[in-house]
């Protein structure tokens, strides 16, 4: 099985991992990483605890214009999170006139944690295959739109992660769902936290039309300032902030970054419990009052 995904340049540290994990913080949620004489599903167990009592601020509705054609893939790699803006009141003013537009569809994404080796917090991500016509080689959390028949944002996530690398969805234990981030289209997406507790049990079986390599980064990078860049590019006349992080494992390097690092910042930042040492977004960022098909962020 490992051969077979070394051929389609596949590294998953989850089944054996060849880097060095980081140090757990003592910041952490005591009963997860500080007692050392409890198991890895212990520690699991007082982490899903944990999340299940974080409450999402209250959605909006957005429509998805960042959905590949054909696949159902999200795409964009711009985005914050709705409460960082005025946004939700704006669409709530602007619905009736924008009915037409501002669907009823979504997208979700699966933030998929799970313990590694060394005791700390990892999360599954992916690298897009290069035959892909758009953004292709990027980096992306496994998701995608809301279909029909989703019963939630949960099923979608943990649909779209079967479709894309063969994560069987009874392995996820879906504890909590963030707040929606918006995308530069104003797409309305679902970050999903589930926990994967019998690593061993997960056989990847990536979907080679859509992903080139499955790999895991330690969560906790996400709210350091370590290996990590800022850009601030104006839209609508207003600036706002996208960050990059660089991450190397298996001799390989990867760049997170827009959507996929905004949504692994406020993922991380809820786990730890603690914000990063950053300014995540520019609170001066205005999103206009009227949005159409045309608005997006350049």
């Amino acid at each position: 099985m490992l051969s077979m995904f070394r051929k389609i340049a596949v590294q998953l540290p989850i089944i054996k991992s060849a880097i060095t994990a980081c140090p757990p913080s003592s910041q952490f949620l005591s009963p997860f990483l500080m007692d050392s004489s409890s198991s890895s599903s212990q520690r699991l167990l007082a982490l899903a605890e944990q999340l299940r009592r974080y409450k999402p601020p209250p959605p909006v509705d957005g429509e998805p214009e960042d959905i590949e054609p054909h696949t159902n893939k999200l795409i964009t790699q711009v985005g914050f999170a709705e409460s960082s803006t005025p946004i939700a009141q704006n669409l709530k003013k602007e619905r009736e006139n924008q009915e037409e537009w501002f669907k009823r569809k979504r997208a979700a994404v699966l933030v998929c944690l799970f313990e590694g080796d060394g005791g700390d917090l990892r999360v599954i991500l992916t690298k897009r295959s290069s035959k892909l016509s758009t953004h292709s080689g990027e980096v992306a959390l496994p998701g995608g739109k809301v279909e029909e028949g989703d019963k939630d944002e949960a099923e979608t996530a943990t649909r779209e992660a079967k479709e894309e690398i063969g994560l069987d969805p009874s392995l996820v234990n879906v504890v909590t769902v963030l707040e929606p981030f918006l995308s530069k289209h104003l797409l309305r997406v679902v970050p999903v936290i589930g926990i994967l507790t019998n690593k061993e049990a997960f056989k990847p079986d990536p979907n080679t039309d859509e992903v080139e390599v499955i790999f895991d980064a330690p969560l906790e990078m996400f709210i350091k300032d370590e290996n990590r860049r800022v850009q601030e590019t104006e839209w609508m006349g207003s600036n706002y902030l996208v960050h990059f992080f660089d991450y190397e494992t298996n001799n390989e390097k990867y760049l997170i970054w827009g959507l996929t690092a905004a949504i692994l910042i406020k993922a991380a930042s809820v786990v730890y419990q603690r914000a990063p040492p950053f300014v995540e977004q520019n609170p001066l960022m205005k999103v206009p009052s009227v949005v159409d098909k045309d608005t997006l962020m350049r």
